[in-house]
């Protein structure tokens, strides 16, 4: 049983370290006036829109763009976050 919460112990502490190591990692998107910049843990640090997108008509350009912001950002993260847990090779899961 002291074996196991060791592990579970072990596990938190990488999982910890590896959030403030993606904290210090950041990705930025822009697209079309719309410009997105994310830290490795998937939160919005810079969010910017270009005062001419802000007009009624480009309403609907606008909601596209930051949708298409967001998401090509939580990509960028995602593969970032992929790569640095690839590197750092000591995050593993007890029992896998």
């Amino acid at each position: 049983m002291f074996n196991k919460l060791k592990q579970f112990n072990d596990l938190r502490k990488q999982a910890n370290d590896l959030k403030s190591m993606l904290a210090k990692e950041s990705v930025e998107v822009e697209n079309k006036g719309v410009k997105i910049i994310m830290d490795g843990n998937q939160e919005i640090k810079t969010f910017e829109i270009k005062p001419e997108m802000l007009k009624a008509e480009h309403k609907a350009d606008l909601e596209k763009q930051i949708k298409e912001a967001f998401a090509e950002s939580i990509k960028k993260v995602q593969r970032k976050m992929a790569m640095k847990m690839q590197q750092s090779g000591n995050f593993n899961l007890p029992g896998m």
